[in-house]
């Protein structure tokens, strides 16, 4: 974003302008399909702020978009336009102003308003400054009235608007879990996610690493479930600046996903195939779980994905590890010699992250049920493409990071059905849980005779 002389005036002017712009212009880049965590990098490297503003510029966009539908219910209720009839630019705008009024009680009311309102003015919509201090006026008044929307009779759209969710998605979860276990799936979506670190126990231990950030004010706890987890309890900050992570101590990975590399089992010396393996947290898990003792290949099909992977595993240690960019579906046709040569293989599928939805605030508007039916189908070919890759003996762990069944339960359901020399020793869905924080993923564990 390259700002005009004006426009880098007004917010050099206005306090807090600057946070305000870049997280409409990120509203804007999302609605016309960039990825929200793409997108808030790149303004973030070609804006230098301060690090509260920083957390602003986060803290309201994705609250925005994840926001999308109850905002634009409030746009219908304030607003003599609807919400789906407004000019794009406008509408990002309003709901940029309307979250920080409806949802952030630390934000002045004052400086919610004059902000939106100097936005319109420097940013080519000057003639539609009136509507947005009109309608931000009367959401003031509204909140301050104790107004609230009036919900729909039906059970779906209820909460579709009142946790902002798409509303097939709701049919859908009704149908999977029940009323009171949609609105936990929805709380859960809409909640800051939890930020879980996993230890690299050939390098130190969870209590050593716990005891350096408690030396620089960084509080965290042990993670239950995850042996080598730790939650991060305190205050955050720039991670690359904290004690260990140059030294390959640890790295960030959600607790749900800490779980997976373990299924496998792997033992030292033995040969692992991660397929679809970018950005690598569970390849060098594979690799810290072998002591570093065998032979891990990581696959996937963009370079650019592999390069992260290759930068996370010289941090962390991944001297056993290699990677190859090629398709995960006809591997056998690249690697003729691989066939029956892994005693374990991990399908890591592209899926419709479903599971995830409270990190990746886009991903409800971004996800169709008729997108669904094109991954189910991919990965089924990623399955049936692997199998033969399997040695006699062997384990493969399907997972995903979705709630959805077809994706899920009833891709594994058919998968088994078409290989009796398979048998499930293991199958669970982990739900994103509002109280013990952790992503939405589903595993199954296959042994082949």
């Amino acid at each position: 974003m390259t700002l005009s002389s004006s426009v880098a005036a007004a917010d050099a002017s206005v306090p807090g302008l600057l946070p305000r712009r870049v997280a409409w212009e990120l509203l804007q880049a999302v609605a016309a399909g960039a990825y929200a965590d793409v997108a808030l990098e790149r303004a973030l490297r070609q804006n230098p702020m301060s690090g509260a503003d920083r957390g602003l510029v986060m803290e309201l966009a994705y609250g925005a978009i994840r926001q999308r539908q109850w905002l634009d219910a409030w746009l219908d209720r304030l607003g003599k336009v609807p919400a789906c009839k407004q000019p794009p630019v406008l509408r990002w705008l309003l709901h940029l102003g309307l979250y920080q009024i409806l949802r952030m009680q630390r934000i002045p009311a004052a400086a919610a308003v004059n902000t939106t309102v100097e936005l319109a003015k420097t940013g080519k919509l000057a003639r539609l400054a009136p509507v947005v201090n009109g309608i931000l006026r009367a959401a003031l008044r509204a909140r301050d009235a104790g107004m609230v929307l009036s919900e729909p009779e039906d059970t779906a759209a209820r909460l579709a608007q009142s946790e902002s969710l798409p509303l097939w998605l709701v049919e859908q979860l009704l149908v999977w879990r029940g009323e009171v276990g949609a609105e936990l799936f929805a709380r859960a979506s809409n909640q800051v996610p939890t930020l879980d670190l996993r230890i690299n126990r050939r390098r130190t231990s969870r209590e050593n690493v716990r005891l350096a950030l408690e030396a620089i004010g960084v509080e965290s706890t042990p993670i239950e479930s995850c042996p080598d987890g730790l939650l991060v309890t305190g205050s955050a900050g720039d991670l690359s600046q904290w004690p260990g992570y140059q030294q390959g101590h640890w790295c960030v990975q959600d607790r749900s996903a800490q779980l997976v590399a373990p299924l496998l089992e792997p033992q030292p010396g033995e040969r692992i195939l991660d397929a679809c393996a970018a950005p690598g947290g569970k390849a060098t898990h594979l690799v810290e779980l072998m002591g570093g003792s065998g032979e891990v290949w990581a696959v996937d099909r963009s370079a650019g994905r592999l390069k992260r992977l290759a930068d996370n595993a010289a941090r962390l240690g991944g001297d056993c590890l290699n990677a190859l960019v090629a398709d995960a579906t006809n591997l056998l046709a690249v690697k003729p010699s691989w066939r029956g040569s892994f005693q374990r293989i991990l399908v890591d599928a592209p899926c419709s992250g479903l599971g995830t939805l409270a990190r990746h605030a886009d991903a409800r508007w971004r996800v169709t049920p008729l997108q669904v039916e094109g991954l189910v189908i991919l990965q089924s070919k990623l399955l049936e493409g692997l199998l033969p890759l399997l040695s006699s003996g062997g384990r493969l762990v399907y997972a995903t990071c979705t709630i959805h069944p077809a994706e899920n339960f009833d891709q594994i359901e058919a998968f088994l059905g078409r290989h009796p020399e398979l048998s499930l020793s293991q199958e669970q869905q982990l739900w994103p849980d509002p109280e013990h924080g952790g992503d939405g993923f589903y595993s199954a564990v296959l042994d082949l005779s």
